[in-house]
């Protein structure tokens, strides 16, 4: 059985018990749905989001033997309250968020997520995406793609392979983007693919994988009882990034000083952060899968 990424470290962080009501706002095949489950016997139950209806097949195999205990459901993690509105759940006890592609994913070529393999330019999560990494290429002008590539994928030769794929366009597959891109920006001695941040960066924008960190990060906090958790694995900087910034925001407490009024609305501290640096895998997690490697896990608790 495929084991999750960080997979020891959520279990940990959660802390599941008897009875709770638990969220994986980023199924996939279940991994860590199921460690939850595990956990959390005999009474504990699982609410699990996946926008992929691939992903939730496989996640429904693997989830069978505790079937009593779970609620499925193909939707994006930004839509919780409403998920869990429609359960009657007042209130969950942890939820864990592993954002991005997952390995099904990108060993799928038909999906178009890895420049490794020849594939349609696809991208999309689900049926939710606005459009496809094709129509991107093939539409977008120069200097759209060119911010998008150096936005997103943080990439310094971002200019110089916008207009490479704009003199070679029409591009329909991952293996001709690929080839565009090498010859663009051949990047010598370089251990990263000169492909990664191109891809990287149209997989963001294909699935508004940011705004969609941004609107579900406010509601697993406000769903959370006192002394729930929230996790989250990131695997890129700006994710990283938007994690860490929410967090230390809701970790801090607002309390004008006296004859000043800093704040318009003062409150205690939301939450506290459990690790202030991030956890990252074990030499031994990045040896058996190598892309583990840039998984960074935040976790808070409610207060």
């Amino acid at each position: 059985m495929h084991k999750p990424v960080l997979y020891q470290e959520i279990i940990h962080a959660l802390q599941p018990r008897n009875g709770g009501r638990y969220v994986d706002g980023t199924l996939g095949a279940g991994g860590h749905a199921r460690g939850i489950l595990e956990a959390c016997a005999p009474d504990g139950y699982l609410l699990g989001f996946d926008v992929d209806s691939n992903a939730l097949a496989i996640a429904r195999e693997t989830l069978a033997p505790y079937e009593h205990r779970i609620h499925l459901v193909q939707a994006s993690h930004i839509t919780l309250s409403e998920q869990l509105q429609k359960l009657q759940w007042n209130s969950i006890d942890g939820i864990v968020l592993d954002l991005g592609a997952s390995s099904m994913q990108f060993d799928n070529p038909e999906r178009g997520f890895s420049f490794m393999q020849d594939g349609p330019l696809d991208m999309r999560f689900g049926i939710n995406a606005v459009m496809s990494a094709d129509e991107i290429i093939n539409t977008f002008d120069e200097k759209e793609l060119a911010d998008m590539i150096f936005k997103y994928g943080e990439d310094r030769d971002a200019k110089k392979i916008a207009k490479a794929i704009v003199m070679n366009r029409p591009l329909h597959t991952t293996g001709q983007l690929v080839a565009v891109i090498q010859k663009a920006s051949p990047r010598r001695g370089d251990k990263t693919h000169p492909a990664t941040q191109t891809f990287q960066a149209l997989r963001i924008v294909v699935n508004d994988e940011l705004a969609a960190v941004e609107k579900t990060l406010p509601q697993a906090v406000a769903s959370l009882n006192v002394g729930g958790r929230c996790a989250v694995i990131s695997f890129h900087s700006l994710e990283d990034r938007i994690v860490k910034d929410y967090f230390r925001e809701q970790s801090k407490e607002l309390i004008n000083p006296p004859y000043e009024k800093i704040y318009e609305q003062e409150r205690k501290a939301i939450v506290k952060l459990i690790n202030k640096k991030p956890i990252t895998p074990t030499e031994e997690e990045m040896k058996e899968n190598p892309r583990a490697r840039s998984a960074k896990l935040r976790v808070v608790e409610k207060l």
